[in-house]
């Protein structure tokens, strides 16, 4: 399973709609463009290990646009985390599985998040951490390119240069959505290769749905030296499914009945029993 990154991205989003599906809710657009970056850093890049989710040695990961749970749930899931079946409890009151991460709940969750423009301040103190510890763990972040409009983001970007936190690698989902519509008529955060770069940042620029780019760029983060990562992946919000893709409308909807067999046609998964 570990030698085919593209099939885990699609299981990856199999179950993403499916878990959407379910609970009647959930935010499957920014889920499915982030597919192939989860399935190569669970399965090819982190140190992680589901028995030990608590290893102290354990590589860290922290999803900052946290209401993009259902790709994150179903990696976990297929990294044998938990159970498979328990996806199907997604958003329930009763389930460990939220509509937001929580570290004290779900096994190999390291971050609660959820509130926008958080992640990276964790993400620095994870890695400032190591850092103090002589720990030779790295620690990865997803943050949305709509989330980066949060100021706290760049507030913690000074922090991961001034602290040279070359353990740190930062992904930025840029899939030119968020909820009101394209991030350039909201508050636009472009160039956001060259803002990186100037707060400090080494910056490398790929397609985010290309699990070939995402393993070179990881190996390119490793050899920085002095200074952080930032990993600005191009992608596709709703990848995967021909009417939710580039579609603002499925930023937070579920599918109906129809929708959901559609999208899994696609995807060529199969409903459950």
């Amino acid at each position: 399973m570990e030698n085919n990154l593209e099939e885990i991205a699609n299981k990856i989003r199999i179950n993403t709609v499916k878990e959407v599906y379910y609970a009647k809710s959930g935010h499957p657009g920014g889920s499915l463009s982030i597919a192939e970056i989860l399935a190569v850093l669970y399965f090819k890049e982190m140190k992680i290990n589901p028995q030990n989710p608590k290893d102290e040695n354990r590589d860290r990961f922290v999803l900052s646009k946290g209401h993009c749970s259902p790709a994150l749930y179903a990696t976990l899931a297929l990294k044998g985390f938990f159970d498979l079946e328990e996806l199907k409890n997604f958003r329930n009151i009763n389930s460990m599985l939220q509509g937001h991460p929580d570290m004290k709940k779900i096994p190999g969750v390291d971050m609660s998040t959820g509130s926008l423009g958080q992640g990276l301040s964790a993400a620095n103190g994870m890695a400032l951490a190591g850092k103090i510890d002589n720990k030779d763990y790295r620690v990865y972040a997803i943050l949305g390119d709509g989330e980066i409009e949060e100021g706290q983001v760049w507030e913690a970007a000074m922090a991961s240069a001034k602290y040279k936190l070359d353990n740190l690698c930062i992904f930025i989902d840029n899939n030119n959505l968020q909820i009101d519509g394209t991030i350039d008529k909201i508050i636009n955060p472009y160039p956001i290769d060259k803002k990186f770069e100037s707060f400090g940042f080494y910056v490398i620029n790929i397609n985010g749905n290309d699990t070939k780019e995402i393993e070179k760029a990881l190996e390119k983060a490793k050899q920085i030296k002095g200074r952080p990562t930032v990993i600005i992946a191009k992608t596709i919000k709703g990848k995967g499914v021909s009417f939710m893709e580039n579609n603002v409308g499925w930023h937070g909807k579920a599918p109906n009945e129809e929708e959901y067999k559609l999208a899994l046609k696609e995807l060529g998964g199969e409903a459950d029993e």
